[in-house]
């Protein structure tokens, strides 16, 4: 934000108020002379005051700055927020192509990889630190700072300063790091951001074609090579209308950056002009749709959020029926919801016990030099025996199966 005062500008960033907490706000006026003249109000001005002080000038210092009225409210904010906050009201101000960066967690250094688990990702609204700083203690699969849909227009500027911080300081506690980027060339623009800070994995909003999603991909892939880095960048694409559920499996095979693929469904009944409901089907078709795109391109499908976080039942629910129509994972709002989606995105004892009878069959066969597997009269094919491997495996990567269960069950190898 920023306002002017005669002839004087003078701008604010960040947030204050009795409700902000872990946060900051800033008032600058540059000015022609008298140099820094400094006023501040603080919750922790006992235990953090002098360091936060350290810092601020140490950035005004790096800038460049040598006269400004500076107005500092500061509510318990981590330094990466201060930086942040200062940062973007400076960029306002002075044009400079310099970065105040503080440094790159070495876990926040990790790649991912296309076939992860992705039961769950957790948006985080990407200008509200109070809500980013303890998110990972939840274990979601991924952490989504969000630029788009969370942030006001007005906001957007100062939000991807905050955004680059936290991914270069934030402990996302073993998380994914994601980011959802805003449309178009805003997005693009976005991408100079978070790119070369550790960033996993983009998702790209409301994408009706191919050219959106390739125009991420080059725009991240340049940015990376002007970087010399090679780390990978994953994309997942949002289909949030008709005409995107339509163009489903062009846009799934559109770059081999994509990983998977998700559905927006608030957007996408907003587009139909109907009403979203909790039984789903007047938007049965297009989750159908694009787990079968999903599918045919060899990428995950992800289903779309469940508004209501205080019917966990009803989550319970919506997660067994994702699961049955071939959904990898599903967006959360809140991290009650990350239990949930794990539990019933797992496989139940009975997919397990059927699975292991399988996967015993089919290592008994082969021993035999059996070319049939069999269980009592029924004929087990391949694609049957590779999904009780998936099974067993996701059984196992869950904790609800031991590494060595074929050991441990030498009756059932009879």
């Amino acid at each position: 934000m920023n306002k002017m005062v005669g002839n004087t500008e003078i701008v604010q960033t960040g947030n204050r108020g009795k409700s902000v907490r872990s946060d900051c706000f800033f008032e600058i006026e540059l000015t022609n002379s008298g140099g820094i003249h400094f006023q501040t109000t603080s919750k922790v001005e006992v235990m953090y005051g002098k360091s936060n002080k350290e810092l601020i000038f140490d950035i005004i210092r790096f800038f460049d700055i040598v006269n400004a009225n500076i107005l500092f409210d500061d509510s318990g904010a981590l330094p990466f927020v201060i930086a942040a906050r200062l940062e973007a009201a400076i960029k306002l101000l002075v044009i400079s192509d310099k970065e105040y960066l503080l440094p790159l967690l070495e876990q926040n250094q990790k790649s991912s990889t296309r076939e992860q688990h992705r039961f769950s990702r957790l948006y985080l609204p990407g200008n509200t630190p109070s809500l980013m700083i303890n998110a990972g203690i939840h274990h979601p699969n991924g952490l989504i700072l969000d630029l788009e849909d969370a942030v006001a227009l007005e906001k957007k500027h100062e939000a991807r300063f905050l955004v680059r911080n936290a991914l270069r300081s934030l402990n996302f506690y073993g998380a994914e790091r994601m980011v959802r980027i805003n449309q178009g060339e805003r997005g693009l623009v976005d991408l100079e951001f978070i790119v070369p800070h550790g960033i996993n994995l983009v998702l790209v909003p409301k994408v009706e074609d191919t050219d959106q999603i390739r125009a991420v991909d080059e725009k991240i892939k340049s940015i990376q090579f002007n970087l010399q880095q090679k780390n990978p960048i994953w994309l997942m694409p949002i289909l949030e209308s008709a005409k995107g559920i339509m163009h489903a499996y062009t846009i799934a095979m559109a770059t081999e950056s994509i990983s998977s693929m998700a559905i927006g469904l608030e957007d996408y009944t907003a587009d139909l002009g109907v009403r979203r409901t909790a039984e789903g089907t007047e938007s049965f078709f297009a989750r159908t749709t694009l787990v079968n795109a999903a599918v045919a391109a060899g990428i995950q499908a992800i289903d779309s959020v469940f508004s209501d976080i205080a019917d966990l039942e009803g989550l319970k629910q919506n997660v067994q029926i994702s699961k049955s129509i071939g959904f990898n994972g599903m967006g959360c709002i809140h991290p009650r919801q990350i239990r949930v989606i794990h539990d019933n995105f797992a496989p139940d004892e009975l997919e397990i016990e059927k699975a292991k009878k399988i996967s015993l069959a089919f290592k008994a066969a082969k021993e035999k030099g059996l070319g049939v597997v069999t269980i009592g009269t029924k004929m087990i094919d391949a694609p049957v025996v590779k999904r009780a491997e998936k099974v067993i495996q996701l059984a196992m990567d869950m904790g609800k199966l031991p590494s060595n269960w074929a050991d441990l069950l030498p009756e059932e190898k009879a």
